[in-house]
């Protein structure tokens, strides 16, 4: 007996879509995935430790917390979880075929919500001060209390990290934009907005090695010349990695489009991907906003979107 729905993937965007579709009788099956992606079960907000922008907590929450209460309530109207990791899927007819492993689930309608991984760079000192001084996303955490009024540093040379470097000057007394190259890969007008503003400085030809500290969190950085191998200490109080995100969507690329950088591509305005019953929400095809609240709303409009057409069917 085929489930109505499977979800696959346990972030804001998968949760949001297990509680509409619960809500909505169709007794979804949700694989939460096990170190999926090399995160744990609830997708990239379990790795930070405080949520300031997601709407209910004036007081901010862990994002571990906050996974937990999606995972809570989503359990209370019925959701059936499974901390599995889903190793391949057969879209080829319906019922769907989700494997994890060697055991199969067949499913009417699919949501793909297994987000996207924020590459890192694997410096020595990264495991002791990721999220106590290093982080992925400058717009997540860069008005937190620990960068404010510091001098913070991102690695990067691309749109986005000119972007996450300008809008740290907001919070920093001053924001280090460090290049491994002597040019920005960044369009013209960024380059020309980072160059021109005052309190972003560019450190060209030059890669970060280690980064170091103490019980406070992160307190300086190493960073090598790429042209004579030279090195310098830099006193910073946060480090913004702006180098990319790899979509979570291996298992998908014989099945759904993708754009060249393997995001499922969805339908304008929808959640449809090129598979007739099969969704996509989260960042896993959303490379511009990367929230934990657009990941919601657009697993709102996944559920919204499979039980209509669900109902059609029948």
């Amino acid at each position: 007996m085929a489930e109505k729905i499977v979800i696959i993937g346990s972030g804001p965007a998968g949760h949001t879509a297990a509680i509409y579709a619960a809500r909505a009788n169709l007794n979804p099956v949700m694989f939460e995935g096990f170190m999926a992606g090399g995160v744990a079960a609830g997708g990239q907000l379990t790795t930070t430790t405080e949520v300031e922008n997601f709407p209910g907590f004036p007081e901010g929450i862990d994002g571990t917390k906050l996974t937990q209460l999606f995972r809570d309530q989503s359990k209370n109207y019925g959701t059936k979880i499974f901390t599995q990791t889903v190793t391949k899927v057969d879209f080829s007819k319906r019922p769907f075929k989700i494997y994890c492993d060697d055991e199969m689930t067949e499913a009417e309608a699919v949501i793909i919500a297994t987000g996207a991984t924020a590459k890192r760079m694997n410096i020595k000192g990264e495991h002791d001060f990721w999220q106590r001084g290093i982080s992925a996303c400058a717009v997540c955490d860069g008005a937190l209390p620990i960068f404010r009024n510091k001098e913070l540093a991102v690695i990067g040379g691309g749109d986005s990290a000119v972007e996450e470097a300008s809008h740290l000057t907001k919070f920093g007394s001053k924001v280090y934009l460090i290049h491994r190259r002597d040019k920005l890969r960044a369009s013209q007008i960024m380059q020309k907005r980072a160059i021109e503003n005052p309190k972003i400085e560019i450190l060209w030809n030059s890669e970060v090695s280690e980064a170091k500290g103490g019980a406070g969190g992160l307190q300086t950085i190493s960073i090598n010349s790429t042209v004579d191998n030279s090195m310098r200490e830099l006193a910073i109080g946060g480090l913004f990695y702006a180098i990319g995100h790899k979509p979570n969507t291996d298992i998908f690329q014989d099945w759904l489009k993708l754009d060249e950088t393997g995001y499922i591509i969805t339908k304008p305005g929808t959640t449809q991907t090129s598979i007739e019953g099969v969704y996509a929400a989260g960042d896993v095809q959303d490379k511009i906003y990367r929230q934990a609240i657009t990941a919601a709303g657009s697993g709102c409009m996944a559920a919204l979107e499979a039980e209509r057409w669900l109902e059609g069917l029948e």
